[in-house]
């Protein structure tokens, strides 16, 4: 599993991330891409805990999940099953666990005061720093895929579902956009990847 671990994460961040996967009892599976989410936990009929993480993650975004998903099984062990999964017990043992992977050896220098400060209170998922995901993204292997935000208005764009979008104005943090099909408007991140649709396309 170590070695396995070099091809996903940033290096100093192998052995740290083993003792956690190893001092916990996790069964980590690495699985093809999710559209919907990076990661997830959860506890198996035998007691195991079982982590799945995307491999197609860049290996910052990687390194971000797992520890987002050790936290849930730290914090259910810790505080039992009744808390909320992304509620303060979880923050703080997300927190905890990510101090000392926020450091110079792990994180580059455009990176590391962003995680530092995302970590200062851990939102339920990194895509909703818009500002870190953003940073984050830039070390994601070339695609075709544009940001919500340098989409012209009026233009369309598809998402990974296939629906087509009519881009539309900014509503203070997010954008208004009509669903082609039905005439249904709907609010994007301004980090959302969509794949931005010629004229000749639709």
């Amino acid at each position: 599993m170590q070695e396995i671990l070099y091809k996903y994460l940033p290096e100093r961040a192998v052995n740290p991330s083993f003792e956690l996967i190893k001092t916990n009892r996790v069964h980590l599976k690495i699985v093809d891409d999710r559209v919907t989410r990076h990661g997830d936990y959860r506890r198996m009929p035998d007691g195991m805990h079982q982590i799945t993480v995307n491999a197609s993650l860049n290996k910052y975004k990687f390194l971000i999940t797992l520890v987002h998903e050790i936290a849930h099984l730290v914090a259910f062990e810790r505080y039992g099953r009744h808390i909320k999964p992304h509620g303060s017990e979880w923050k703080m043992t997300f927190q905890l666990l990510m101090l000392p992977f926020i450091n110079p050896e792990i994180f580059p220098s455009d990176l590391l005061p962003l995680v530092a400060s995302h970590f200062r209170n851990p939102k339920a998922s990194s895509d909703t720093d818009a500002v870190l995901a953003l940073a984050l993204k830039q070390y994601d292997p070339e695609n075709d895929k544009n940001y919500i935000f340098e989409i012209p208005p009026g233009s369309l764009f598809r998402l990974y579902n296939g629906k087509i979008f009519k881009m539309g104005n900014k509503r203070v943090k997010r954008y208004e956009c009509m669903e082609v099909s039905t005439g249904k408007i709907y609010l994007f991140n301004p980090n959302a990847e969509v794949e931005l649709l010629k004229v000749e396309d639709h």
